[in-house]
């Protein structure tokens, strides 16, 4: 057994077993498994491939004057990290041109794009810095990417200058790049598509210039600096788009028709095999979504496939296009996401799979054998296991095995499957295993053996279930101190999130190393966390009970957990704090102001304090427009209930967070000052939405656990 955890460790990036290989993908002819990974596990990464021949693994990149892998980020690359949630540095991205005759592999590195062709070395490209969002054509001679608002294509060659397809971007306007919202809440980081033959390019432009400027002040540096961001608040006007295509040699855009509304959201764009071009367009309120098929001569465009839902549809990344013209979709029509096959015209369908379970995501689809292979919650809403199903029908069979959380990608040539599997007992294992029948031991790839929960210090969270009073059933986990002493009864502290579209429950080894619920439970808590009604992957009924007002079924689910742990001897109910970041942070305060009874010390972190301070796509999504709802958001706002305040409440914010903006706190601030109310607060004057200073998370956590043993 190791020694007890410090500060230093829960504070510490990245968490104890999570060094593993990160982004696993299959060279284009199927021969390697390319991989990020730091052998001296930080968050310093390379580009690792195993030779699936040979058994060989190594460094991908030929290089004998290796670049500088960090400098200064370019605001651009530091919000898209922000959206994209990184914290490793150095390479963090890779893609292969997917139908080059040689491998070529294309790295951002250093504010410049590089690119190794077959056994060369990476090369430089000249033109390419301060490049955004770079992706090469299929044939891997040309690479696009986004500067100064602008598309750009570049020869891999290296001879010639690169070509500007698109302009007129200006401040607000810019072609190529994803909008703030589709990359932040659509899961839309993508601006531009190539085609399959690599001769043109579809392209959003995003007008935000009728959007008022935010601004964010940089109060902490020796110079002050101002950003300034267009951010679409809850009720006000969305970014403009258009969707355009362009040759990939330049010339005139053809604009294709988004339909009569100009108030949508453009949530996907997909090529078809055969060169056509495919949109997802949600409307304003979330209710509709279609999938449009353009004609690229007219940019007229042909409705394929429609859905209505209620209260809202979710988004997926799902759907693929065969080369039989066939769609594969998915849809919570049933109340739960399932796979459904449609044909060319977008007319007759049949489902694949179906029952009280979700699909989470499609993995790849085997079309020379027709079949789609998928993650779901099918063996229990805890789990994800890979399965794969007939286009033609027939049950879903099951292929990984080990209880826990399974992360799966397919050779193109489908012999292979690599699994990266974990559970709360067991760090991340990397497994390589073949699919085509031929024999032969799994190979493994990757095993931590110097990691386990007890060499680190750490006990696996329990697993809890039970029913609330009107019959749902909620998951949760629990930490405690290793020894009880008898007689004793510990003070209690829920560990929350409480939002939409995510699951903090369920068996995988990110809750096992939960850093800080492991160190309060050693300094004598007991930790809970619990995924209530509005969390997702439990079906559209059991998310969209929040529908319309937040903050009182969450909360309500949370105070049953709290009850139900207080039966054991050893919780003390009447000693119960909560903490969170971001919705946890709004359920934190939601706590404090209307169930003082129940919780009597708060840490809330990057709060929403008040939902018409938070973006149109998120907040519209679950709440409707402020104009329709205004008793709905006014009774999810915390600073109505500003008055209610009873405990010990702590408010941690980083004033340059761009996502939930400082804004949220001060407003709380001025509502508790109104209310006479006691607060404290703790500021990091240069941290966004997401921590990442080492020093600064140190310090989090040690004022945290003190604030829990000061006043709990």
């Amino acid at each position: 057994m190791a020694d007890k955890i410090s500060l230093e460790q829960v504070a510490r990036y990245p968490r104890p077993g999570n060094a593993g290989p990160k982004k696993l993908g299959f060279t284009p002819d199927s021969s390697r498994l390319a991989y990020l990974f730091s052998p001296e596990g930080s968050l310093q990464q390379q580009l690792w491939a195993y030779e699936m021949a040979t058994g060989g693994r190594g460094n991908l990149l030929q290089t004998t004057d290796a670049p500088t892998p960090n400098r200064p980020l370019s605001r651009e690359e530091e919000l898209r990290r922000e959206r994209s949630r990184t914290r490793e540095v150095g390479l963090t991205q890779y893609s292969f041109a997917s139908h080059a005759p040689t491998l070529t592999v294309l790295v951002p590195l250093a504010g410049w794009l590089y690119v190794q062709v077959g056994q060369g070395e990476l090369t430089r490209l000249e033109g390419s810095e301060g490049a955004i969002d770079a992706r090469l054509n299929p044939d891997g001679t040309a690479v696009a990417f986004v500067r100064d608002g602008e598309l750009h294509v570049l020869s891999t060659a290296g001879d010639g200058p690169s070509r500007t397809l698109t302009d007129g971007a200006e401040d607000g306007l810019t072609n190529g790049l994803a909008e703030y919202i589709a990359q932040e809440e659509m899961g839309r980081s993508e601006g531009y598509w190539w085609s399959p033959n690599g001769q043109s390019l579809a392209y959003v432009q995003a007008d935000s210039r009728h959007i008022p400027s935010y601004q964010i002040v940089h109060q902490g540096l020796d110079q002050p600096e101002i950003e300034e961001h267009r951010y679409p608040f809850a009720g006000q006007p969305n970014a403009r788009v258009r969707l355009g295509v362009v040759g990939a040699e330049g010339g005139p855009t053809t604009w294709l028709d988004l339909g009569d509304d100009s108030d949508f959201y453009l949530a996907r764009v997909a090529w078809r095999p055969d060169g056509g071009l495919t949109a997802q367009v949600q409307s304003r309120d979330q209710r509709d979504l279609r999938l449009l098929s353009f004609d690229l001569t007219t940019g007229a465009a042909h409705t394929l496939i429609e859905e209505r839902g209620d209260p809202w549809l979710n988004l997926s990344h799902d759907t693929r296009f065969l080369e039989s013209g066939e769609i594969l979709w998915s849809s919570e029509r049933s109340g739960f996401r399932h796979l459904y096959l449609y044909d060319a015209q977008g007319q007759q369908f049949c489902a694949l799979t179906g029952s009280e379970w979700m699909v989470i995501d499609v993995v790849a689809v085997d079309q020379a054998t027709r079949q789609v292979y998928f993650r779901s919650t099918a063996q229990s809403p805890l789990e994800r296991h890979l399965y794969r199903v007939g286009l033609d029908g027939g049950q879903p069979q099951r292929l990984t095995e080990g209880a826990g959380t399974h992360e799966c990608v397919l050779s193109p040539d489908f012999r292979w499957l690599a699994d990266s599997w974990n559970n709360r007992e067991h760090p991340t294992t990397v497994t390589l295993r073949r699919l085509d029948g031929v024999g032969g031991e799994a190979i493994i790839l990757y095993e931590d053996s110097q990691t386990s929960p007890a060499l680190l210090g750490l006990r696996p969270p329990e697993i809890i279930s039970f029913q609330t009073p009107d019959g749902a059933t909620l998951y949760g986990a629990v930490f405690q101190p290793e020894v009880l002493e008898p007689g004793r009864r510990y003070p209690l502290i829920v560990a929350v999130y409480g939002g939409p579209a995510a699951q903090q429950v369920r068996d995988f080894w990110d809750l096992t190393v939960d850093m800080r619920a492991q160190y309060l439970a050693s300094e004598g808590f007991v930790v809970l966390k619990l995924d209530n009604r509005g969390s997702a992957n439990r079906g559209l009924a059991f998310e969209a009970a929040l529908a319309g007002k937040m903050g009182y079924i969450e909360l309500a689910d949370q105070i049953e957990g709290v009850r139900y742990l207080a039966q054991r001897p050893y919780v003390d109910g009447h000693r119960v704090g909560i903490y969170g970041w971001s919705y946890g942070g709004y359920m934190t305060c939601m706590a404090l102001v209307r169930a003082g009874d129940v919780f009597k010390v708060g840490v809330a972190g990057a709060s929403v304090t008040s939902w018409d301070g938070y973006d149109t796509h998120y907040t519209e999504h679950y709440m409707g427009h402020p104009a329709t709802n205004p008793e709905g958001y006014a009774a999810s706002a915390i600073t109505t209930h500003a008055k209610g305040l009873e405990g010990k409440l702590l408010l941690i914010h980083g004033l340059v967070d761009e996502n939930v903006h400082f804004r949220h706190t001060a407003r709380l601030v001025a509502a508790f000052t109104q209310a006479q109310k006691p607060y404290d607060l703790l500021l990091f004057p240069e941290e966004r939405h997401m921590p990442r200073d080492a020093k600064g998370l140190e310090y989090l956590e040690r004022y945290l656990t003190d604030y829990f043993r000061k006043n709990l």
